[in-house]
């Protein structure tokens, strides 16, 4: 596996890469790769230093011509999504990534990459330990927690960073100059309910729904692809009246669009016939409508063992009521930027489990006012259902700034090196973690930019091959034409 990573172009890059996917990084597990990174630059024999919370800082001077340069940071964030197939068996706490070539891509054995943003990181790493490439005075910013809760961006501190302008290399499209992006918060409900005892006379099915693609909760809810929880949701609804739920386990990470749901249901033995027609039916009717979409979606009804306990059947209708209510998908296109996504949510997991239901939503908005109008439509629906209801983990979108001087240099290097196409110059409707290094850092000019990263948040990740050489070439012009401090 390595040997044939190893063996791509540009061979510093895809070097790193393979070393740093060696190491386990899932989010909020970063102590391993915390301490690979301070080797990493302490081994170079650069100035590296640890925050408080985590975040990893080194330093290198300009190279030789380049000293009258102003100061880059170039900034990744460590940690990466730990999302697999049901059927892989794989640990993200002691594993490294299991990757392999196929064609024009790079891809990982039923579970995400890591490209997101490893390869971000791999390239800063390669700048640093080269003495052949052209660069002004550089810190390079290596975040915590960007996927989970953006601590590491949040608990940086100002006057840590002297640079004037930041690079941040986390877009997922080659074509594409990201110069701002959406904020998010987490929205949390729960609530308890009564638990009855399961008496001989039901018999008990497990429904599956799975197959489905996921991805990114942010750069890809506008493409209408199928929500494991809402979909169970809605086949659950159906039979609402003649069946009882014992347990559902639905989705995973608020960033990832679900790709899978369980649900154990308990039926009388009598009415055994007609729960499994209306569910077929509408499982048929579901795989019609996403057709085109979600070609390997699966409705499956199995029968299991009889569970000793079921929901009761007012909190059981209040929870299928209410996830039918809750907003999923987009809420608001922008009015003033053709074809972004304003504003948006993921109902990303559904629990029930043991008397307790816990679901959770990532609202992400590039308007503040908009990402509370949502947040509040979503707690009035799951309040009005006798849940709890908790944001937290709010996190501030970045303003676009189409006057940035670092995009005055990009674009017309972007062109020479592309024959004259022009770069798609756009806010994103992902978390990236400028917005809130701004607040500390709020002159600093920053940008967005990356290689050609798809699946995103799923066991589909996958980086292309020709896409990275573009990049590289991009990163290191960029560096090269840096302007002079004033």
């Amino acid at each position: 596996m390595s040997a044939e990573i190893r063996a791509l172009k540009p061979k510093e890059l895809w070097n790193k890469f393979a070393d740093l996917n060696a190491v386990p990084r899932p989010s909020k597990k970063e102590e391993r790769v915390i301490k690979f990174m301070k080797n990493f630059g302490e081994n170079l024999g650069l100035e590296t230093l640890e925050d408080e919370v985590g975040n990893v800082i080194i330093r290198k001077p300009a190279s030789p011509g380049m000293e009258d340069r102003k100061p880059v940071v170039m900034q990744s964030h460590l940690d990466m999504v730990h999302q697999k197939n049901n059927d892989t068996v794989f640990d993200f706490d002691t594993q490294g990534i299991d990757m392999f070539v196929e064609g024009d891509w790079i891809k990982a054995r039923g579970t995400t990459l890591g490209a997101d943003n490893g390869l971000g990181v791999a390239t800063i790493m390669a700048i640093l330990e080269s003495d052949s490439i052209a660069h002004p005075p550089l810190e390079a910013l290596f975040t915590i927690d960007e996927e989970t809760g953006m601590t590491g961006a949040k608990g940086l501190k100002g006057g840590i960073l002297k640079g004037e302008i930041l690079l941040n290399l986390d877009t997922e499209e080659d074509d594409e100059i990201g110069v701002g992006c959406a904020g998010g918060v987490d929205v949390t409900a729960t609530r308890t309910y009564n638990e009855e005892h399961v008496t001989e006379n039901y018999s008990a099915y497990k429904i599956e729904v799975k197959g489905l693609q996921g991805g990114h909760s942010g750069m890809q809810i506008h493409e209408g692809l199928g929500n494991a929880n809402k979909i169970m949701n809605r086949l659950l609804h159906v039979v609402n009246k003649i069946v009882r739920v014992a347990e559902i386990d639905g989705g995973s990470l608020r960033n990832a669009i679900p790709r899978e749901s369980v649900a154990v249901i308990v039926v009388d033995n009598n009415k055994e016939a007609t729960v499994l027609s209306e569910i077929e039916a509408l499982g048929q009717t579901i795989k019609h409508e996403y057709k085109s979409l979600e070609p390997e979606l699966e409705i499956l009804v199995s029968k299991t063992d009889l569970p000793e306990k079921m929901m009761d059947t007012v909190a059981q209708n209040q929870l299928l009521h209410a996830v039918y209510a809750a907003h999923n998908g987009v809420y608001r296109m922008s009015p003033d930027i053709a074809d972004l996504v304003e504003t948006s949510n993921n109902i990303a997991r559904v629990i029930v489990k043991d008397g307790n239901i816990k679901i959770g939503c990532l609202t992400r908005s590039s308007v503040e006012s908009t990402k509370a109008d949502l947040a509040n439509a979503l707690s009035a629906s799951f309040e009005l259902a006798g849940f709890s209801v908790e944001l937290s983990g709010d996190y501030p979108g970045w303003a676009p700034n189409m006057d940035s001087d670092i995009l005055k240099v990009m674009v017309p290097i972007y062109e020479r090196l592309n024959n004259g196409a022009k770069p798609h110059v756009a806010a994103c409707h992902a978390g990236l973690e400028c917005g809130i290094l701004g607040t500390n850092y709020p002159e600093m000019d920053m940008i967005s930019f990356g290689p050609n990263i798809k699946g995103a948040h799923s066991p589909d990740e996958r980086a292309q091959i020709s896409s990275a050489q573009k990049y590289w070439t991009f990163v290191l012009e960029i560096l090269e034409n840096i302007p002079k401090a004033s």
